[in-house]
């Protein structure tokens, strides 16, 4: 088999050769590249491929049509929207991502959002480093506040742990899954749990019932003042929307890590202009201990698919 990374995997090269070194002894073939946006040079890097491996590059059914020996897929991601799944289906090529890597990862920095806005971080930074004092930056505690979770898989679920940690009440929409109220979460409307929420956290892929899923209306049912997290995707939240409702004021501000695109943002983007917003460019996942777990997922698809046992199955 011919296996083809085509962009790094953000580990050392020492840790990546202990992974390929069993592959190549068993007689397979590795090639590994930096990223590559051009659909031409991945098309060349890929054609003769049997496995590929990709992080969050866009693989487009372009890339995948000419990959005439691809029989797999492993996407060292938890999301999977940035692969064109129809065309890998028509192919009839399996896919399996990386999902569990980044639970606490994502988590944490959501946690850290939360924090740093409720005790205005940045804007007590600023002030200090220009030789000010805190007046009328005295910020609020996060034990108290009532947390609603938008999404409740492992990374939401985690959220909801970290939170009721530190003394929230954790509260999450039904509408993504049958899951039923717990003494620990409790499941109800999207417009009820926005309307009771401090705080409104976001952790669900993008499906067509989730995009835009926080856009004007929804935005209008949330406490005046509340605080809005987004580390899940960056379209299920109407940028626009909520930039306006920062301006305003209805809110009181926000945490985001992803956007419609990935990083770079044009510096117009409407939401780095948006008072008392944090804004990071699609980090949550990435911390050293995420990355090693990571790795660690992508070659055990690997070893599993080639015994016959796909594990992580997307298609």
């Amino acid at each position: 088999m011919k296996i083809v990374l085509l962009e790094s995997l953000a580990i050392s090269q020492e840790l990546l050769d202990q992974y390929i070194q069993p592959l190549k002894a068993a007689g397979h073939t590795f090639e590994s590249y930096e990223r590559e946006d051009d659909l031409s040079l991945q098309i060349e890097r890929a054609k003769d491929a049997d496995i590929l491996i990709i992080a969050n590059m866009p693989l487009k059914g372009q890339v995948i049509e000419n990959c005439r020996n691809l029989k797999l897929i492993d996407v060292a991601f938890t999301g999977v929207d940035h692969v064109d799944l129809e065309a890998a289906k028509k192919q009839r090529i399996a896919v399996s991502n990386a999902s569990g890597y980044s639970n606490d990862s994502v988590a944490e920095l959501t946690l850290c959002m939360m924090l740093s806005l409720l005790r205005n971080v940045p804007q007590v930074d600023e002030r200090c480093r220009a030789g000010k004092t805190k007046d009328g930056l005295v910020g609020s505690e996060l034990r108290g506040k009532t947390v609603g979770i938008i999404g409740t898989g492992a990374i939401g679920t985690r959220v909801g742990e970290l939170c009721r940690a530190f003394g929230c009440k954790t509260i999450a929409y039904n509408g993504f899954s049958n899951k039923l109220s717990t003494q620990e979460m409790e499941y109800m409307p999207l417009e009820e749990m926005l309307c009771q929420s401090d705080i409104v956290t976001l952790h669900c892929p993008v499906t067509e019932q989730s995009k835009n899923i926080i856009n004007k209306a929804s935005i209008s049912a949330m406490k005046d003042g509340a605080i809005l997290i987004n580390a899940a995707r960056g379209p299920v939240v109407d940028s626009q929307a909520l930039a306006d409702a920062l301006k305003s004021g209805k809110l009181a501000g926000a945490g985001i890590d992803v956007f419609e695109k990935e990083p770079p943002l044009d510096t117009e983007h409407p939401l780095l202009h948006a008072p008392n917003t944090i804004v990071t460019p699609h980090v949550a996942f990435a911390t050293e201990e995420s990355m090693k777990k990571r790795a660690r997922i992508v070659f055990e698809n690997i070893d599993q698919w080639l015994a016959g046992n796909q594990i992580n199955r997307i298609l």
